[in-house]
């Protein structure tokens, strides 16, 4: 299935192979150079993916990942972001993650791996598109659209990015059960994801910020020592 996908990158020669590998897989590409122009696209343009370098003139990729998670007026609020930097220590993978941030990838990287990468993010979000779930569930305030992919706390509209939203979906969908990180990787990541343990924690620290009235006493993304987290009481 063709997507648009977005590569904002400043280096042209990165640019010109990882376009050659994404359009033999089918996919539309645009490009940008720097960071604000890069933006301007991202906004403007509504692509399926964004494939993000970090250091960029202008305007860094942090900056741009942060502006776009943290507008829900934004329609490209919630577009998968892989990140592509030759920063590659676990500091900087967990802040990427902690932006929001689906995937991080190092450099120097293959262009067939990231294709890869990006073929597997992309089939992710239409996992949970295509999942057998039922259409709405509702919860002590919270409402979960499933055909929508919209969440609302106490009628106040949420902005999460896919990843926040397979996360919460997976949890949702059997109340009551704790899912150890193990298997929240594989069901929310997938069993091709090059991860770690910390990157559920991020990600469900980052979920808990956005959804949870009380940080100190969660209402929904309950922790079950020695397992991992469950959603609601048992």
């Amino acid at each position: 299935m063709s997507h648009n996908v977005l590569v904002i990158e400043d280096d042209p020669g990165i640019t010109r192979v990882v376009r050659l590998y994404l359009e033999q897989d089918g996919h539309q590409v645009l490009t940008a150079s720097d960071g604000l122009s890069g933006l301007e696209m991202a906004r403007n343009s509504s692509p399926d993916l964004i494939v993000l370098d970090l250091m960029l003139p202008s305007l860094d990729g942090m900056e741009i990942c942060r502006a776009l998670r943290k507008d829900s007026d934004v329609p490209i609020s919630d577009v998968p972001i892989i990140m592509v930097t030759a920063r590659e220590s676990e500091g900087d993978r967990l802040a990427g993650f902690d932006l929001g941030a689906d995937d991080y990838i190092p450099k120097p990287f293959s262009p067939r791996e990231l294709a890869a990468r990006v073929r597997a993010v992309l089939r992710r979000t239409a996992r949970q598109t295509d999942a057998q779930q039922p259409p709405t569930t509702e919860y002590h305030g919270m409402s979960i659209d499933f055909t929508r992919r919209t969440v609302a706390v106490d009628d106040h509209k949420l902005a999460l990015t896919p990843t926040e939203f397979r996360l919460l979906a997976l949890l949702a969908a059997s109340p009551g059960r704790p899912f150890t990180r193990d298997q929240i990787i594989d069901g929310v990541f997938g069993y091709d994801f090059d991860g770690f343990d910390r990157t559920v924690d991020v990600h469900v620290a980052n979920l808990r910020r956005k959804v949870e009235p009380n940080g100190r006493k969660p209402r929904y993304i309950q922790t079950v020592h020695g397992v991992g987290y469950r959603f609601g009481d048992a």
